[in-house]
């Protein structure tokens, strides 16, 4: 339930920032200057009200809204979870209109197992290749380096102090 709090927050922060963004606009704020201008007294005060009592309307249809979903994917969620059981506790003797159901539900088991089969066989192939393609190299010791280009013939560093 807090994933569909979150949401629902999020969405009227989204709201009010709308609201903000709208009301900030030339087109409002020229809007209540010349209400402000052209009339005082209970008019204004009416369409005022008016336009609150509209705003906090919007704003509870569109909580409603909200969490209204939230309950009809949570009621999905427990269906699908009944379903699941029932499918468990009968699936060796389906009844009536649930024996073709069973029997695709077993047929879309057996394709999802088949391809994890086959997942894993590649995983595994492609395991095997990465083993058969690491070498083991030892690293000889700096003097038999040194010993071992000297004999082929390559130059050698420059002479030491000690020479």
């Amino acid at each position: 339930m807090a994933d569909y709090k979150d949401i629902l927050t999020g969405t009227l922060n989204s709201l009010v920032d709308k609201a903000k963004e709208f009301a900030a606009g030339d087109t409002v704020t020229g809007f209540v200057d010349k209400v402000k201008g052209a009339a005082e007294g209970s008019q204004v005060r009416s369409i005022y009200a008016q336009g609150t009592s509209r705003a906090k309307t919007y704003g509870r249809i569109a909580k409603l809204t909200l969490e209204s979903n939230g309950d009809n994917e949570e009621l999905a969620r427990v269906y699908t979870e009944i379903g699941r059981l029932y499918y468990e506790q009968a699936k060796d003797a389906p009844e009536g209109y649930f024996a073709p159901l069973f029997a695709q539900a077993q047929e879309i088991t057996k394709r999802i197992l088949d391809k994890e089969a086959e997942i894993q066989a590649l995983k595994d192939e492609i395991e095997a290749e990465r083993a058969a393609q690491d070498i083991d190299v030892e690293i000889a010791e700096f003097e038999q380096i040194v010993n071992a280009t000297e004999s082929d013939g390559a130059p050698t560093a420059a002479p030491s102090d000690e020479e």
